[in-house]
């Protein structure tokens, strides 16, 4: 417009001052209004042009405002990257979504902010960009934080060209925080693994029906577990109940039928289906519908199918040892029903589980009052000696689990009578080594032990006059030597000898003399105190152990034995006995000697006395060799 309006004022001034260039005045008058209309066309035309250029610059700062709007308010992160890869300028929520100002950011590099692992994604990325292959670009890829953290990222953008040369001038990305997806997603995959690895581990496979797909899928763990490959028995939905084994069809199509018309909840069933090697595999289908039709016809289920072979035989195991236990429990029922000692059994807490007849009857108390009664209810044990109880309880963690054996219980029944007994404790201990209760089991002792205290009574004692005997005598001698060794003690002993006692046997026979030797026998207890020992060595031979030590004790003990003996006024078939004893005493001390050599000194001091004339007493001397004394041996002086 311009170079026409300046054309036309050319034009017209030309004509005008030419010398040589004759017009007329219609000619001037006209060219003078072409000039006006050139020039008037000329302005109209520059003005329409500043308008529209005044419109475009309005509609540019209008886009301008949009973008820099749309780009401030902007929900995600979007970002304008130079070629070399420095951030230009981006938005607030880009900044926030990394954690840095926006001065922060647009200072850095997107390799400055990019996980190290996919850097690489960016570099191609930008290659292919400048190289002109690609004009956009749609990836995701991790970003670090300001903290260090790394957070996954969708980016959508595209690359800004010069218009005419086409060449590359920055980028304009786009970035939208998908970290919590990709989380989400972890967590879906991991707990897939978890859960694909657990059916695998478990023997556990899956089927799907889906009648719009055509029939049933099985997965890879259920056709290798009947021996087939992944995808051989797709299809058909009715296919496996012909695998079922004969016996288990029909209950398994009843429970397959009633859970199709939808009178159960889901489908559950066990029952053998044939390998493909032909052998029976025992399984476990769970399944439910999950689909139907407007009219309730089946169009999805899905369900598991284990394999149960191990289980089934184990449980076919424990139906045969449960079989025997039950025949072995019969049997020791019977055992202890039937056997003559009394058996009780309690559990950990030592409450009665089972009390046999015998039990029963030494106790007094029924079985069915007792079970489940604590043991001190039916039980009661003390010590025949020290009258203590005798607690029966939970052995500790250290102690062994060995028996308990005790002869001298004593059985105290509820009405407060006694019966000895002998019992045998056994703790239970199953096979973690935990205590389970106890076994006992005892007998009625009673005329056992009495038989033992008269046996051994009469080991120990004279069975004519009572006393001790010369065994048990001389084991007490020797524990007194042993004991005044160490210690210093001193006792006394006296060998007693009757004087014409052969006179009595051969007058009035053995019968008289027994009689006489039991007179003398309380005629010589009498004398002495209660601590005193009195013995009868054999024939008309006594011995007695004064425990006080004092000598003139002793002889003044000697003389009452003596006197009283001589007044005892025997008499048998009317004819009256006088006999008389002869007395020899030795001390019992440390440096004394041994037994026999005590003895061998008392016995030769009553010699000396019956050599005085009899009926008194005589005292071995202290100083008495060893030498002289050793020969009069006990057996030689009897």
């Amino acid at each position: 417009m311009p170079v026409l309006m300046t054309a036309g004022i050319v034009a017209v001034a030309a004509s005008i001052l030419s010398p040589g260039f004759q017009l007329s005045v219609e000619a001037l008058r006209l060219g003078l209004q072409l000039s006006m209309a050139v020039v008037g066309a000329s302005l109209f035309l520059f003005a329409l042009f500043v308008g529209r250029i005044a419109d475009d610059h309005r509609q540019i700062a209008e886009s301008e405002q949009r973008f820099r709007r749309a780009m401030e308010d902007s929900a995600i992160g979007v970002a304008i990257v130079g070629l070399d890869g420095r951030i230009l300028q981006t938005n607030p929520a880009f900044a926030a979504m990394l954690g840095y100002s926006r001065a922060e950011i647009e200072a850095l590099t997107f390799f400055q902010i990019t996980h190290p692992d996919d850097l690489q994604i960016g570099r191609e990325t930008m290659i292919a960009l400048k190289e002109g292959k690609i004009d956009s670009f749609h990836f995701e890829k991790r970003y670090l934080r300001k903290d260090g953290t790394p957070v996954w990222a969708q980016l959508a953008g595209s690359v800004i060209r010069e218009e005419e040369t086409r060449h590359p001038l920055y980028l304009v990305s786009q970035i939208e925080d998908i970290d919590a997806r990709k989380q989400a997603e972890a967590r879906i995959a991991e707990a897939e693994t978890r859960w694909n690895f657990a059916l695998t581990s478990a023997g556990q496979g899956v089927w799907s029906l889906d009648m719009r797909k055509g029939g049933t899928t099985y997965s890879e763990t259920w056709v290798r577990m009947l021996g087939y490959d992944d995808g051989e028995l797709d299809g058909d939905p009715d296919l496996w109940l012909t695998m079922i084994h004969p016996d288990d069809r029909g209950r398994v199509a009843e429970a397959d039928r009633v859970h199709l018309a939808d009178e159960t909840p889901f489908f559950e069933a066990e029952f053998r289906m044939r390998h493909k090697d032909g052998h029976w595999v025992w399984i476990l289908d769970r399944g439910k519908a999950i689909e139907r039709d407007s009219e309730g016809r089946l169009i999805r289920a899905i369900g598991s199918l284990t394999d149960i072979t191990e289980r089934k035989e184990a449980e076919e195991r424990l139906k045969v040892s449960a079989a025997m236990l039950a025949d072995e429990k019969e049997r020791l029922r019977v055992t202890l029903q039937s056997i003559g000692d009394a058996v009780i059994c309690t559990d950990a807490a030592n409450r009665i589980t089972f009390m046999n007849p015998v039990a029963e009857k030494l106790t007094g108390v029924a079985a069915g009052e007792a079970l489940g009664r604590g043991l001190g209810h039916v039980y009661w044990a003390v010590d025949e000696e020290t009258g203590q109880r005798i607690g029966l309880t939970q052995p500790s963690a250290g102690d062994r689990h060995d028996c308990d054996q005790n002869a001298r219980a004593v059985l105290v029944r509820r009405d407060d009578t006694r019966c000895s007994i002998r019992q045998m404790v056994s703790p239970i201990i199953n096979d973690r080594n935990e205590f389970c209760g106890l076994v006992i089991v005892f007998q009625d002792f009673t005329d056992a032990r009495a038989l033992q205290r008269q046996l051994a009574y009469a080991a120990a004692h004279d069975a004519l006059t009572g006393l001790a005997n010369r065994s048990s005598f001389i084991r007490t001698m020797e524990e007194l030597v042993d004991q005044c060794r160490p210690d210093g003690g001193e006792h006394q002993f006296m060998f007693v000898d009757l004087d014409h006692f052969k006179a009595v046997n051969d007058t009035g026979g053995h019968a008289a003399g027994d009689a006489l030797l039991k007179r003398v026998a309380d005629a010589i207890r009498n004398v002495l105190g209660p601590e005193d020992i009195v013995a009868r060595l054999g024939g008309d031979e006594f011995a007695v152990i004064l425990k006080s030590g004092a000598s003139a004790r002793a002889e003044i003990a000697a003389r009452s034995i003596i006197d009283a003996i001589r007044n005892l006024n025997f008499s048998w078939d009317g004819c009256s006995h006088s006999i008389g004893a002869s007395i020899g005493l030795a001390p019992i001390r440390a440096g004394c000697g041994e037994v026999d050599e005590i003895i061998a000194r008392a016995d030769a001091a009553c010699y000396a006395a019956k050599a005085a004339g009899r009926g008194c007493v005589s005292a071995a001397p202290d100083d008495v060799a060893k030498d002289e004394a050793a020969p009069l041996a006990l057996a030689a002086a009897s």
